[in-house]
């Protein structure tokens, strides 16, 4: 059996729920390849010594200055073609904001933005299944 080459990474997707509109979710404009300039959930790898929920709050930090304290995992993405660096993991966490909050893209974020959730831009990998699991999850709670 030959020797594995997986690597994680831990997605973030944090809604806005207003009572009189549609819910946002933010997402980032990526700065590198792949899928350079289009957009993401904000995340990246995790560090070897980083438990998944810390990961995704520190790539969420790290890219668009948003702190939150809590998020609830979503689920694994897992799909041998979803990134084409190679078969890499992402397990996806998410949150609900009652109202918008300033972001401000950093590190491998060259933008950050709320979209309205019926109309979202085209993003990269496979963020729109998250983004839809997520909102399923949410809207039960």
């Amino acid at each position: 059996m030959s020797k594995q080459n997986i690597q994680i990474t831990v997605d973030a997707v944090i809604f806005v729920k207003e009572e009189t509109s549609s819910p946002k979710v933010l997402l980032i404009q990526r700065k590198k390849d792949p899928f350079i300039n289009q957009w993401a959930l904000p995340g990246g790898f995790l560090e070897n010594d980083e438990l998944l929920e810390d990961g995704a709050k520190r790539e969420l930090e790290e890219e668009t200055g948003l702190r939150v304290s809590h998020l609830e995992q979503v689920g694994i993405f897992a799909n041998p073609g979803r990134d084409p660096r190679g078969r890499i993991i992402s397990i996806a966490f998410t949150t609900s904001l009652s109202q918008e909050v300033p972001v401000k893209a950093s590190d491998d974020a060259m933008d950050a933005k709320w979209f309205n959730i019926k109309n979202l831009p085209e993003t990269a990998f496979d963020h729109e299944e998250i983004i839809e699991i997520a909102l399923m999850r949410s809207q039960k709670e």
